[in-house]
């Protein structure tokens, strides 16, 4: 993939990645989040906002900040990332908004 994309920081273990959006409406911590599923070898993308308070991801949230085309080539880069760390996961991911 050659779109832009922000430059990630991520645990040892590739399970969380963290990086700043910035646009329109300033700077927005974002987190992607790899959490393992009761199938073998399934995990679940998870990925919003850092709330600010509990250092958790909120995927409520519609930041709106007008980089969605670069956001989107980061999470996919994460998801690159984490299958070449673990080639027989399986992602599974669902939009919430």
């Amino acid at each position: 993939m050659k779109l832009p994309r922000y430059q990630l920081k991520s645990s040892e273990k590739l399970w969380t990645f963290e990086f700043i959006s910035e646009g329109s409406r300033g700077k927005i911590s974002k987190i992607i989040q790899y959490t393992p599923t009761n199938l073998k070898d399934v995990y679940n993308l998870a990925f919003g906002d850092k709330d600010k308070n509990t250092g958790q991801i909120d995927d409520m949230i519609i930041s709106n900040n007008g980089d969605s085309e670069k956001v989107l080539a980061t999470v996919i880069a994460s998801v690159y990332a984490f299958t070449d760390k673990y080639p027989d996961a399986y992602i599974y991911a669902t939009g919430s908004t």
